[in-house]
């Protein structure tokens, strides 16, 4: 049993080690690393405190694995990786008042939810997970890859959505129905963004699943042969861009308040995590009144009988309107297999992924699994 511990420290000195080092670029060049909205939900004292943090725990962990004689190469990435950013002023740089510029990646937003994610999840897969999976199982790299575009691209991604949803919802302006909605209490316009928007995304991806080229963005997300909490962001740029215009123009037309648009793309990004994570837990009832790990589980099976179920990605409510709802009733049946039915559709490697949409129905010799 010891080795898997040992593992454990070398890859999380690792992980802390660069995340560190990506932090400390962040203090160097604020104007173009960190992203202007999420600028506004931390401050500096947290950040250089939690960088502090980050810091030590990669030369503890990396010098006991060293020490123990275990991914001693893993381990000297994070011990070399915190050292070169204390060299580079580590809690110390200092910058001025931070300027307006038009662009700027959200490394910020990729190294918090990357840390957050991962202390969240990864402890809590590890002893409530339905399978023993390990944080690296195959695969793990590439969903870090996802997981690093879709974060540091933000603003990017913000500014095709924006232009995509903008025109239209002005176009379609409905002056006394955003007033009504406007008017009602911020938690029962949250109650029906959910659904509106749960709608809008659940008739998006049942399109994805039956029109061939659709399907060749979405077979990406389809891929993954592991579920847990990082396999939900391996999604297509474009179906990215795709998904969120679809779910936000409808919200925008309506006119729900700024504070329940908010609070509906905080319940989107927790949301997202949990429903592919690798949690046994038992919901009772409330799988059939919130989208939780089972359910979305299995709309992930590979099964001939699950691939036209289970579109939401909040309320069964949804696919019970569209009679796409399906659900074993034995709360102890999960999927035995995940992934597209056709594994020689979708190569390995997000570039290679990026690339097969336009291939026109290419079979790969390196394909997931």
């Amino acid at each position: 049993m010891a080795r898997p511990h040992r593992s454990f420290f070398a890859h999380a000195s690792a992980l802390l080690g660069l995340l560190s080092l990506m932090a400390v670029a962040c203090f160097h060049f604020p104007e173009l690393l960190t992203s202007r909205e999420f600028r506004a939900v931390y401050n500096e004292q947290f950040a250089r405190h939690l960088l502090l943090v980050g810091l030590a725990a990669a030369f503890v962990l990396g010098t006991l694995a060293i020490l123990r004689d275990r991914n001693k190469r893993i381990a000297t990435i994070g011990v070399g990786s915190a050292t070169l950013a204390v060299l580079l002023g580590g809690t110390n740089v200092q910058f001025d008042a931070i300027g307006q510029t038009p662009y700027s990646l959200g490394l910020d937003w990729f190294v918090l939810s990357l840390f957050f994610s991962a202390l969240v999840f990864v402890p809590l897969e590890r002893y409530l997970g339905k399978r023993t999976l390990s944080p690296l199982r195959p695969g793990w790299r590439t969903d870090v890859a996802y997981f690093f575009m879709s974060h540091v691209l933000v603003q990017f991604i913000l500014i095709l959505v924006t232009a995509s949803t903008s025109t239209i919802a002005g176009l379609a302006a409905f002056p006394s129905l955003k007033a009504a909605i406007q008017s009602l209490p911020v938690w029962t316009q949250f109650l029906i963004a959910v659904f509106v928007a749960d709608m809008a995304q659940a008739l998006l991806h049942r399109a994805y699943h039956n029109i061939p080229w659709l399907w060749r963005f979405h077979a990406v997300h389809h891929s993954s042969r592991h579920m847990d909490w990082l396999a939900g962001s391996r999604i297509h740029f474009i179906e990215i861009v795709m998904t969120r215009s679809a779910v936000l123009l409808p919200l925008l037309v309506l006119g729900f308040s700024t504070p329940a648009v908010n609070a509906y793309v905080i319940l989107v990004g927790l949301q997202a995590v949990l429903a592919h994570a690798n949690l046994g837990l038992r919901f009772g009832w409330l799988e059939y009144l919130v989208v939780l790990p089972r359910y979305h589980h299995w709309h992930h099976a590979r099964q001939k009988e699950y691939v036209d179920v289970n579109y939401a990605i909040h309320l069964p409510l949804v696919d019970m309107l569209m009679g796409t709802f399906k659900l074993p009733r034995d709360p102890a049946q999960w999927p035995q297999e995940y992934g597209v039915m056709k594994l020689e559709t979708v190569p390995k490697g997000i570039v290679r992924q990026h690339l097969m949409p336009f291939q026109g129905g290419r079979r790969f010799d390196d394909y997931v699994d």
